[in-house]
């Protein structure tokens, strides 16, 4: 059983990492992957574990369980929070005004000059920043949980800093009360409450920009209505979508959205389904024909049958896809996880050392605490567990909206080190739409009648090619025969008796199978130059008639694989169809590269043997008859319909049927990881670049930091590594050309 749970409370990547840690330990957890960015557990566990019983666990490592995660229910921004801050903002100007006006010439308010009333002075820190403390206690209780269960995180460092830096300034005002007034000059409440509001304030933003990342999960949500119109007693009544239930009857007016998924029962309109097909002209539909929530009806009144609603519709297959790849984490994504599980304890081992070292050298307990809470909170690890989770869910959320399904994040950092791309033939570089093009008959029996045993037994047949002889009997009314003995013979034809006519009908291999002699070159070099696919139909070991079928050929192929050929893939085609007609269809799209004549069953191993050498393999096909060269494959893509998604065993899917999606694909895992790459430079750059100035081994150049300016500058370091990772949007979605590609990965290299 697997469930995707909503987590409150992760602050940093060393919240995500111990959680997970702290889960996996769990008896009867299976497995279960914490997404810091999307805030959700992804915990995978058997009975007798219930999601109370995973809230409990979730709750002592320190944080809390929302239930299952729905993105219909997605939090939206709480004006509360906006006030607060700007209240506290008031706040924090006037405990920094009372605390440190005196330093800035400011003029002094007589009541709380900290020489003529020191006590009132003291006091009134205290209770500003008390009620500071009150505001930011979700952290202090965070940081403290995490230090008890072993996981110390971001909140354990600010909340030592903070409480250290109050309990010494508390000590200082009861020496004050005692009389002993000199304490005055060592309080640094103002410490305590500036570093709460901005690691408060750093939150708030980050919180604003991970909403922007999940922008385009949203955006499928939203797709479909939140409403729907059922006819009750006679009546049209509107009802929300989760009073639908299965078979209901829903009706669907011009300028409205289908509600769920299902199947006309009455009516005809032209849908616009662009959303998930990709096709921008409207398809009619009519009874009988499923239709999909989130289609717009333009034209006409329709009424259909509820049959896929809520968590089983193909848009919230698609929304739970996408969420599953942004919870699972890519290499480089667990080294930074492990470097921030050992990152926190070092640092409070650092603040603990820096103490010692500048009591012995008897420096003032007001530059000890300084340095103290400073390398406490710059050291935070924020902007570390940042760095990959945004880029993951900015990449993953583009390439959904851009029609390209990727189920895990391991995949999208493989995409980029793809060098080979292997292509099936039938239904991934022509349409897979058959058409019936010329016969051979070598009988004396008319045209129709052979064809008519040949669509009888073709009928009984699941394989693609079937279609375009049942279109041709539906189309020039043929008479169906009785077929008996019917048989499927694998990765050669069928067969089937037909008025005690034994009639097999297959490719060349099926000949040899039957040690039968083709005396029919001629005709057969006829249809191959005619790109046709040639059914050999034999009667009582007899070669009676070849069949030519003739697919056409996608018209982005070609641009397609030109631009993988510009920049340095290496492009196969691997096909069971004959070499012949392989070679024609592979030079008009110039694959250079062809693999003909194979089995089903044998294309995996083609796979592998080019795996053997060292190649890291992309296979495209159409998700069915390729499933097994598509598992083996490092990375398996597959054109299909995007209701097929939930069965769909491939890594990646490309809902729009669109090939040139492929290259698209390629440049934005490229993308994702260089941008990973530079966050996460950023992000120890910036550890290692202001522990040191922390620690005051700077001081002599005068370069300083204090608690409220450390906390200020952990938050800007979380922005950059935002910004950055939020730049994904824009070059990901820039139509730059290949040139630029192809630099881009020379620079890489």
């Amino acid at each position: 059983m697997k469930k995707l749970i909503k987590i409150e409370g992760m602050t940093c990547s060393a919240c995500s990492s111990g959680l997970e840690k702290y889960l996996n330990k769990q008896e009867h957890i299976l497995d279960a992957h914490v997404n810091l960015v999307m805030s959700t557990a992804e915990v995978e566990y058997e009975e007798p574990l219930t999601l109370d019983d995973i809230a409990e666990f979730v709750k002592e490592a320190g944080f809390e369980s929302k239930g299952e995660y729905d993105p219909l229910e997605e939090e939206k921004e709480n004006k509360y929070q906006k006030i607060s801050f700007i209240i506290f903002a008031f706040l924090a100007i006037a405990l920094i005004y009372i605390s440190m006006g005196h330093m800035m010439k400011l003029p002094v308010i007589p009541i709380l000059n900290m020489h003529h009333h020191p006590k009132i002075y003291s006091v009134t820190l205290l209770i500003l920043t008390m009620i500071f403390l009150i505001y930011g206690w979700n952290i202090i209780k965070s940081g403290f949980k995490n230090l008890i269960h072993k996981t110390p995180n971001m909140d354990t460092l600010v909340s030592i800093g903070v409480l250290s830096s109050f309990l010494y300034s508390l000590f200082g005002t009861y020496m004050i009360m005692k009389g002993k007034m000199n304490y005055v000059n060592n309080l640094y409440y103002e410490s305590s409450a500036i570093v709460i509001y901005f690691v408060k304030l750093g939150r708030f933003i980050d919180s604003l920009s991970k909403n922007k990342t999940k922008e385009a999960i949203k955006d499928l949500v939203t797709i479909t209505p939140n409403k729907a119109m059922k006819m009750v007693n006679g009546k049209e009544t509107i009802i929300t979508l989760d009073m639908v239930k299965k078979g209901d009857i829903l009706i669907s007016k011009p300028g409205t959205k289908i509600a769920v998924d299902g199947t006309i029962t009455n009516g005809s309109a032209h849908l616009d389904e662009a959303f998930i097909t990709g096709e921008s002209t409207p398809v009619k539909k009519e009874k009988g024909d499923k239709v999909v929530a989130g289609s717009i009806n333009y034209d006409g009144y329709l009424e259909y049958k509820a049959e896929k609603i809520g968590k089983e519709s193909t848009i919230s297959n698609i929304v739970k896809m996408v969420l599953e790849a942004t919870n699972s984490k890519v290499k480089i994504a667990l080294l930074a996880d492990k470097i921030s599980s050992i990152f926190v304890p070092t640092v409070m081992i650092i603040a603990i050392l820096s103490v010692i070292v500048n009591l012995l050298l008897h420096h003032s307990i007001h530059d000890t605490m300084n340095i103290f809470v400073s390398v406490l909170v710059v050291a935070c690890p924020c902007s570390l567990g940042l760095a990959t989770p945004l880029a993951v869910v900015v990449s993953e959320g583009i390439c959904a909206k851009k029609g390209i399904l990727i189920k895990s994040s391991e995949t999208m950092e493989l995409i980029q080190k793809v060098d080979t791309i292997v292509f099936d033939k039938t239904g991934t570089l022509t349409y897979g739409n058959l058409k019936f093009n010329r016969m051979y008959n070598y009988t004396e029996q008319p045209d129709h009648k052979i064809l008519s045993k040949v669509c009888s037994i073709e009928e009984k047949s699941l394989h693609p090619i079937s279609t375009a002889f049942k279109e041709y009997a539906s189309s020039n009314e043929l008479k169906y025969y009785e077929v008996t003995d019917f048989k499927n013979l694998d990765g050669l034809g069928i067969k089937g008796t037909i008025e005690e006519e034994e009639i097999y009908l297959g490719n060349e291999k099926l000949l040899d199978k039957l040690k039968i002699e083709n005396s029919h070159k001629k005709d057969e070099r006829e249809l191959s130059k005619n790109a046709c696919s040639i059914v050999y139909v034999v009667i009582n070991k007899e070669i009676v008639a070849l069949i030519g079928i003739r697919d056409s050929i996608r018209s982005e192929t070609k641009s397609t694989i030109s631009n993988l050929l510009k920049n340095n893939k290496k492009v196969i085609m691997l096909t069971g169809d004959n070499e012949k007609t392989a070679k024609i269809i592979a030079e008009k799209v110039g694959i250079k590269d062809i693999i003909s004549n194979v089995l089903p069953k044998d294309k995996n191993e083609k796979i592998k043997e080019l795996q053997q050498d060292n190649k890291i393999v992309m296979m495209v096909g159409d998700g069915i008859n390729d499933a097994p060269s598509l598992a083996t494959a490092d990375i398996g893509v597959s054109l299909g319909n995007g209701t097929d998604i939930a069965n769909n065993s491939s890594d990646v899917i490309l809902l729009f049927d669109d090939l040139s999606k492929i290259n698209e694909l390629i440049q934005i895992s490229n993308k994702t990881i260089r941008n990973i790459k530079q966050n996460l430079f950023w992000a120890f750059f910036y550890n290692a670049l202001m522990i040191p100035i922390a620690l005051g081994l700077l001081s002599k150049w005068k370069i300083i930091l204090n608690p409220m300016i450390a906390s200020l500058a952990m938050t800007l370091s979380s922005i950059t590594v935002i910004l950055n990772a939020l730049r994904l949007r824009i070059i990901c979605n820039d139509k730059e050309n290949d040139y630029v590609w192809k630099k881009e990965r020379k620079e890489d290299n």
